[in-house]
């Protein structure tokens, strides 16, 4: 009696033929009756169930079904028709080659093709063909309609960019992400580091949306993005393939429309100033500076001028304008001083001090909304894992995570909680903060030259150094937390969250 041929059935059924009526229960319900009918033994079930037919050679299921071919463990497979195979001609014709080279056969119910015949394989080559032009003729049509949808301002498909959602296929403002989004700007700003925010942001146990640390990649691409100034990008880039790169399109493709803001116009010109002028010079900037002023004297001629290690002047290598260190400390020393006792910047200084009171109030209840739902979830898993709905392996695997993130939230609360404490207490004495900005001046001189470009590094945008003249752009006024931090040389003062690394 000659045996059975050993068969396998291949059932992959997309989720938009699942949306049609097609399931994977009678596909596979037709291939065992085809089979009984051929008596053939099944030995093998693949389920590729809602994989697009695109790419299917990766899949673990194809892997395992390559397996049992070249294994001999079976010698054909079923599947109801050609396009439930694969769409790519390319793959297709790489399963005939495979399963040619070991004798084995492709069975399609629908085409009624079998490939061990030239007849067969020649209708296969054909039919693959057919398949592919289909798909490429949808992708076409879809392709053409993505201009027009964006122009209309219809959602593209996909997530909403970080910091927002989609109400009524409209992007709005989301209140969790957003003011982290606008955070990432002001950290920038202050630091120009990109992996210094990405670190703080880490710190302060910030997650991206799928709970992912965020990098410096991640932060470029957010402050890159015009949606953040309100203004919605679409249509600019395309796929390579699958695992490949996105590529963006010719900037005459791109669509623009409006949205609502997280930053300034300002803000978001001034953070990509920042990144272009880094990506023109193709050098990160110094973790630490070896003078005070370094990065921030610049000369008349736009130059910035640094010490040479043969000299104690700050020099310009493009028009050689020079100006000994200690001259320039000691003109910085009393402009700091004309500064601090102007009434008028003292009293901006307030009004900033009371937004930034407010910012860090609103990222405390955003921060204790999340604390509050990451205890009720893991309350949720205790009580799965009471009940036996969850094994211990994977009461470990929901557990831990949720229980990191809660602590390094609840960690964090702490000392942002601490410090809105302080901010309180500080605008409630306006007077004593005022004293102890005007009292800096006089501390001045008893700071190690650590804390005294900590000092440099946070009120000054730029100093500006002409041949008869120099000008100095003060940023704003430290904290009076700031200053008895350095004045008392405090180990862990960079550490803190407002404090520049």
């Amino acid at each position: 009696m000659e045996p059975k041929k050993k068969v396998g059935i291949w059932i992959r059924v997309s989720t938009e033929d699942q949306a049609k009526g097609e399931s994977p229960e009678n596909h596979e319900a037709r291939a065992i009756m085809y089979a009984e009918l051929q008596k053939w033994e099944i030995v093998a079930v693949y389920h590729l169930e809602a994989v697009s037919g695109k790419s299917v050679m990766d899949h673990p299921e194809t892997q395992r079904m390559l397996r049992d071919i070249r294994s001999k463990a079976i010698s054909g497979l079923i599947f109801s028709k050609l396009a439930r195979l694969a769409r790519n001609t390319k793959e297709l014709l790489e399963f005939s080659d495979i399963f040619k080279a070991v004798n084995a056969d492709l069975i399609s119910m629908h085409e009624l093709i079998d490939t061990s015949t030239p007849a067969g394989r020649l209708f296969f080559t054909i039919i693959a063909a057919m398949a592919q032009w289909e798909r490429e003729e949808i992708a076409d049509r879809v392709a053409a309609s993505v201009p027009i949808r964006a122009k209309l301002g219809k959602p593209l498909g996909g997530q909403a960019p970080f910091g927002y959602k989609r109400v009524d296929g409209k992007l709005e403002l989301d209140e969790n992400e957003a003011p982290i989004r606008k955070l990432i700007f002001e950290l920038f700003n202050q630091h120009k580091r990109k992996k210094h925010t990405a670190k703080v942001l880490n710190e302060r146990g910030y997650k991206t949306r799928n709970g992912s640390k965020f990098t410096d990649t991640t932060i470029v691409r957010l402050i890159r993005d015009p949606l953040a100034k309100g203004l919605h990008r679409a249509n600019y880039s395309r796929s390579l393939g699958k695992g490949k790169k996105w590529e963006e399109k010719d900037k005459k493709d791109w669509v623009f429309t409006p949205a609502p803001a997280i930053v300034s116009e300002e803000l978001w010109e001034e953070c990509n100033r920042i990144l272009d002028e880094q990506n023109a010079t193709n050098r990160k900037p110094a973790r630490k500076a070896a003078n005070l002023f370094s990065g921030l004297a610049i000369c008349e001629c736009g130059t910035k001028m640094y010490v040479p290690s043969n000299s104690p002047k700050y020099t310009c290598v493009e028009c050689r304008n020079k100006i000994p260190c200690e001259d320039l400390e000691e003109i910085f020393h009393e402009q700091l001083k004309s500064f601090l006792n102007s009434d008028d910047e003292i009293s901006n200084y307030l009004k900033s001090h009371h937004t930034t009171l407010g910012q860090k109030e609103k990222e405390a209840e955003i921060l204790q909304n999340r604390i509050d739902s990451l205890f009720k979830e893991q309350k949720r898993i205790l009580a799965l894992h009471g009940d036996g709905t969850i094994t211990k392996a994977n009461f470990a695997e929901h557990w831990e995570p949720i229980t990191n993130e809660y602590n390094q939230k609840k960690k964090y609360f702490a000392v942002l909680q601490a410090e809105i404490d302080h901010m309180k207490l500080t605008e409630a004495s306006t007077d004593q903060v005022i004293h102890d900005a005007r009292d800096l001046y006089s501390q001045w001189t008893g700071m190690n030259r650590e804390d005294k470009r900590l000092l440099v590094e946070t009120v000054t945008d730029k100093i500006t150094i002409a041949k008869e003249d120099i000008h100095i752009e003060l940023r704003y006024l430290p904290t009076p937390t700031s200053l008895k931090l350095m004045t008392t040389k405090q180990h862990n003062y960079r550490d803190s969250c407002w404090l520049p690394a």
